[in-house]
């Protein structure tokens, strides 16, 4: 199996993004959590057009963990309706056994 799966979210900030990617990966729900920020998120909410520095993460996961993740996130997350995305991508047969590796320990 080469397949992972990448889970992204948007974060009201650095410290939110790290501290909920730093509890899944002690949770062993994803084995990496990478922060891309700060990014800039131009949206539409309740009528208007808003826009704000937010900060986004990627986790790396298994797919059959995906539902798990985002429930996770959709929990801890300050937003009422935070963004989370997930998507399968294949890696070399390495990145996928880390991944397992760090997840079933």
């Amino acid at each position: 199996m080469t397949a992972i799966a990448l889970v992204q979210a948007t974060f009201a900030d650095l410290d939110e993004a790290g501290a909920i990617g730093g509890r899944l990966v002690v949770e062993r729900l994803v084995a990496c959590t990478n922060i891309l920020a700060p990014c800039l998120s131009l949206y539409r909410w309740q009528d208007a057009v808003e826009s704000g520095h937010e900060a986004l993460a990627q986790f790396k996961t298994l797919p059959e963990r995906v539902d798990a993740v985002v429930a996770r996130i959709a929990d801890l997350h300050s937003y009422t309706l935070p963004a989370i995305e997930y998507w399968t991508v294949e890696t070399n047969e390495a990145g996928a056994a880390w991944v397992r590796d760090c997840l079933t320990g």
